[in-house]
C-alpha cells in the first residue's frame, strides 16, 4: 500500500484528488504543522452479516442496573 502525506490546508484544496488515491490503494496521513493527525483509507465494501459470531457476546443479570454512587463520585 502506498502512503500519502498532506498538510491540512493542501488535504482541503485536494480532498477530491486524494479520494481518487485512495480508491487506488493508496492512504492519505493528514499532517498539522508536521504531526500526524488522522489517515484516510478507502471503506471496506463488504457487507457486514448478522449472526456471524453467536454467542460472542455475553452480558450479565445485572447488566442496566443502576451504578453505585461511589462509581458516580469517582470514589476507589
Amino acid at each position: 500500500m502506498r502512503t500519502t502525506t498532506v498538510e491540512i490546508q493542501e488535504a482541503a484544496e485536494h480532498l477530491r484528488d486524494l479520494l481518487t488515491l485512495i480508491q487506488q490503494g493508496s492512504e492519505v496521513i493528514i499532517m498539522e504543522e508536521g504531526i500526524p493527525r488522522a489517515r484516510l483509507t478507502a471503506m471496506s465494501s463488504q457487507p457486514r452479516i448478522p449472526g456471524l459470531h453467536p454467542n460472542a457476546i455475553t452480558t450479565t443479570a445485572d447488566f442496566d442496573a443502576p451504578l453505585p454512587d461511589d462509581f458516580w463520585l469517582g470514589a476507589t
